[in-house]
């Protein structure tokens, strides 16, 4: 069995001081693959250390010899990519088209952090000042288990870029991805300290981060009630905080949809990743004249979203994460049924000849009203919400009536006016008759989908504290 390491300190992977040990289980069959020992206060007090001891020399490095850094982390990653994606299956039990798309993902935002450093100005002039933007200092980093490589790789690419060091505190629920990715920053060859990584109990490791004065930056992606806390507890220290949290997101198909390509894109934006995805389009809004056509291209179009084995072929969806996600799922399908929503694709219980691993059936439910817990909540799995609407205002103020607000989307036959819609939708990305995604555009959420943005050159900014110079 392989044992996982969660210690990187000072440039080297180090046993742990920690002692709670765990194993990893594969979703793919509930078989046990890897066992981990957590690291613990101490192994982060050490990271702190090594942090703050790298950050002076690292924080006058110049543009170039960051871009080179990044350069190299871009090309190992490379190098592993096959191991990336066979860990992204086995321990997370992503399709293996999504795995691979994720880690090359991955791979190059290093790249795109490259991009914004070209063209970024570190000092302007304004007025009569001199403005300088220097290193916010050492930054925590906390990453979620559902897309493991590419947040570590998104947060850690800005933190480098802007010139920070870095308190890595990757999910302990998919360790096995991010120790290659450490062990790709390892090749890399920064110099030691730069980027530590401590691996373990996010109580136990966070307890340290919120209480030393030494971090001076925490950038959190993952629930809202952790982002919550984590934003009250920053306050004590005054870190500066970046929280990519939650969402609900809302799909709204026009009347002038083409619905041959807009409900089957409905579907994709449901299901993505296994449906553990914060950007999920888990509300779906249709024209209650096109709802019986819509229902019947459901039908059809869930056809195509395939169950299975990622190993053994080419299946849209592989299981969920984990034992706990697997129940949590079931419970929102049965409080579905329970509210009176009409089960149109899935249910309950494992797809036929998947009753082994976390395999649940991808569910579509109609007749669900706005205030129903199963359009409310976020559920995190394959669970599509269908809601009529009879004018586009009505669909607008119920796609705003939510806590969270990180995307939306719309389909129409006239873009022109669906970019006038998306201008009235409190949240922070709306993707049009696409599902594309611009890693150089803001990402990040109104309301309680979180504080900041991520990606180019606004999510660089995130890093750097602002200095104003008068003579």
């Amino acid at each position: 069995m392989k044992t996982v390491k969660s210690v990187y300190v000072n440039g080297k992977f180090s046993t742990p001081h920690g002692t709670a040990s765990t194993t990893v289980i594969s979703p793919l069959n509930g078989q046990a693959i890897a066992e981990i020992t957590y690291a613990d206060q101490v192994d982060t007090m050490h990271a702190i250390r090594a942090a703050a001891d790298a950050l002076p020399a690292y924080s006058k490095t110049t543009v170039e010899q960051r871009s080179a850094y990044l350069k190299a982390i871009h090309d190992e990653i490379l190098k592993r990519i096959d191991d990336l994606v066979n860990a992204t299956i086995v321990e997370y039990g992503a399709a293996r088209e999504r795995a691979r798309w994720a880690n090359v993902i991955a791979a190059t935002t290093f790249l795109d952090g490259i991009k914004v450093l070209e063209n970024y100005p570190f000092t302007i002039r304004v007025n009569e000042s001199t403005v300088i933007k220097e290193p916010v200092g050492v930054a925590a980093l906390f990453t979620p288990w559902n897309a493991t490589a590419g947040a570590i790789a998104l947060k850690v690419a800005a933190a480098l870029a802007a010139g920070c060091t870095i308190v890595l505190k990757p999910s302990e629920f998919c360790p096995w991805q991010a120790e290659i990715i450490m062990e790709c920053i390892d090749a890399a060859g920064l110099p030691a300290g730069v980027v530590n990584m401590v691996n373990g109990s996010g109580e136990v490791i966070t307890e340290a981060i919120m209480a030393s004065p030494e971090v001076t930056k925490i950038s959190f992606t993952g629930s809202t009630i952790v982002g919550k806390i984590l934003a009250k507890r920053a306050v004590d220290t005054m870190k500066r905080v970046t929280l990519e949290l939650g969402g609900k997101s809302a799909n709204i198909i026009l009347a002038d949809a083409d619905l041959q390509t807009a409900v089957p894109m409905a579907l994709q934006a449901a299901f993505m990743n296994n449906g553990q995805a914060c950007i999920a389009g888990s509300r779906l809004f249709v024209p209650a004249s096109k709802l019986e056509e819509v229902k019947q291209l459901l039908v059809t179009a869930a056809e195509n979203f395939t169950v299975g084995d990622p190993r053994e072929g080419d299946y849209k969806l592989g299981p969920l994460a984990n034992k706990r996600q697997f129940e949590r799922i079931q419970q929102y399908i049965q409080i579905g049924l329970d509210e009176g929503a009409e089960l149109l694709v899935g249910g309950p219980g494992h797809p036929e000849g998947l009753s082994e691993g976390y395999y649940v059936r991808p569910t579509v439910f109609t007749g669900v009203s706005n205030d129903m817990r199963i359009a409310r909540e976020e559920i995190f799995g394959p669970v599509l919400s269908v809601i009529s609407y009879n004018a586009e205002q009505e669909a607008i103020e119920m796609a705003n009536d939510s806590e969270y607000g990180l995307m939306a989307y719309i389909s129409s036959g006239d873009p022109a006016h669906a970019k006038e819609l998306a201008k009235e939708l409190k949240t922070g990305r709306v993707l049009i008759n696409t599902l594309k995604h611009d890693s150089m555009a803001p990402f990040g959420g109104y309301k309680s989908s979180g504080i900041g943005r991520e990606n180019g050159g606004i999510g660089l900014e995130e890093f750097l504290e602002i200095k104003t110079l008068i003579s």
